[in-house]
């Protein structure tokens, strides 16, 4: 099993949406170093749901229910999809800039590759995240 953070605009697809939704293809990376990524994932994968725009936080978490295949709605034969289902909403939102107040965190490809929408998360940069997400810190 492995983590990675998929992110995503609120006003076009939040975690509310995925909650209610149960299931849904995620679908629409373009850049390649993502699709790369996409490409890697595999089912039962753990996965942070980040929203992008004003709110720069990561909010929830996903799990994989269908690895990686082509994106029938794509016309480009690189165009990959995977579906993810909820697990859990976050006690408390991590904020980007909590995120890089952390030292341990500096070199993750959230903070240095800020356009990439699908990066890889280690165990120990997922253990911080979900221990900033505690109510208590």
């Amino acid at each position: 099993m492995a983590f990675w953070l998929f992110k995503e605009e609120p006003e076009v697809y939040s975690y509310a949406d995925l909650q209610r939704d149960g299931r849904t293809t995620w679908s629409g990376v373009s850049n390649a170093q993502a699709r790369q990524n996409l490409r890697k994932i595999q089912v039962g994968d753990r996965v942070f749901f980040y929203h992008t725009g004003k709110e720069k936080a990561v909010v929830g978490e996903m799990r994989v229910a269908v690895g990686p295949g082509p994106d029938p709605t794509s016309e480009d034969d690189r165009a990959v999809v995977v579906e993810v289902e909820p697990v859990r909403i976050l006690s408390r939102p991590v904020p980007l800039a909590r995120i890089k107040q952390e030292e341990e965190l500096a070199e993750w490809e959230l903070v240095r590759l800020p356009r990439l929408s699908i990066v890889p998360v280690n165990e120990r940069q997922w253990r911080r995240i979900e221990a900033l997400s505690q109510p208590d810190i």
